[in-house]
């Protein structure tokens, strides 16, 4: 049976545990901050961020890994492995994808099969631990790729931010520019679409009744069926607690994980975002 290795990137927030364990290979995404270079979860880390990021006034900028880096990530796991399997961070909001393609074009040592996630975060991270776990128990590399495009399919993400600052002045807004000047006190519902770009949902007149309308998003996508579930946040860990909560005591999570958004992401979000990923696909 051929060997299959995984390569993902930062906004995957696998943790070190994980990523040790099942031999899991990130490229982390760049942050660039006025003369300063970081690489994401790596020599920045979210605490750090959110703490200069109040008492900034420029916002840094983003930019994805190079093809260089992910040719040094295949030479690296091509050594252990027959094929690789790469999902990543949604085209729709970087330029990752195509990097890792630009590279995968030029790699001739195993074949790679690069996944376009159509999501981030917690999406992004709950497509890659089943992918690892199918491969683990036995399945063949079409039998993982096959199960990839069917979680991609149903995946969804559904996210609350404080002000929609952050989206615009990145140029991740999509469509979500059409509730720019909307008054402050509502809260825009946001989600990705099919396509993986930034769309605008509702807006919600307070956060309180924001999360709400997460939790009822959620439950929806769920339908009744065993669901895996992550929730996300950016400094607001005591809602995102309350958030899991509620979701378990009314969705049958196969799993409910917490994570906190990573610099790169919340350079577009900013502080105070929450969202939520569900998926049915087991």
């Amino acid at each position: 049976m051929k060997k299959i290795a995984f390569i993902t990137d930062s906004t995957a927030y696998l943790d070190k545990e994980y990523v040790q364990k099942h031999n899991v290979k990130v490229v982390p995404l760049n942050l660039h901050w006025g003369e300063d270079l970081y690489k994401d979860n790596v020599n920045i880390t979210p605490e750090a961020f959110y703490s200069r990021l109040a008492k900034a006034d420029t916002l840094p900028t983003t930019s994805q890994p190079s093809a260089g880096e992910f040719l040094e990530a295949y030479e690296e796991m091509a050594k252990q492995a027959d094929e690789l399997i790469v999902p990543l961070i949604s085209s729709g909001i970087s330029g990752t994808v195509d990097s890792a393609m630009m590279a995968a074009r030029e790699f001739k040592k195993v074949p790679v099969h690069v996944v376009d996630s159509k999501t981030t975060s917690a999406g992004l991270s709950l497509l890659v631990k089943a992918l690892v776990a199918a491969a683990e128990s036995g399945s063949k590399v079409d039998e993982v790729l096959n199960l990839g495009e069917r979680i991609v399919q149903d995946a969804r993400i559904f996210f609350v931010v404080d002000t929609l600052k952050y989206l615009h002045m990145g140029g991740r807004i999509g469509g979500a520019s059409a509730f720019l000047g909307s008054a402050l006190d509502l809260k825009p519902i946001l989600t990705l679409t099919e396509e993986g770009k930034i769309d605008a949902l509702e807006k919600v007149r307070t956060k309180k009744k924001a999360v709400k309308r997460l939790i009822e998003l959620a439950v929806e996508k769920a339908g009744g069926k065993p669901a895996h579930v992550g929730v996300i946040h950016a400094e607001a860990r005591a809602e995102a607690e309350s958030l899991k909560k509620e979701l378990e005591a009314q969705i049958n999570c196969l799993d409910c994980e917490i994570y906190i958004i990573s610099p790169v992401i919340g350079t577009h979000t900013g502080p105070g975002a929450l969202a939520v990923a569900v998926h049915t696909i087991s």
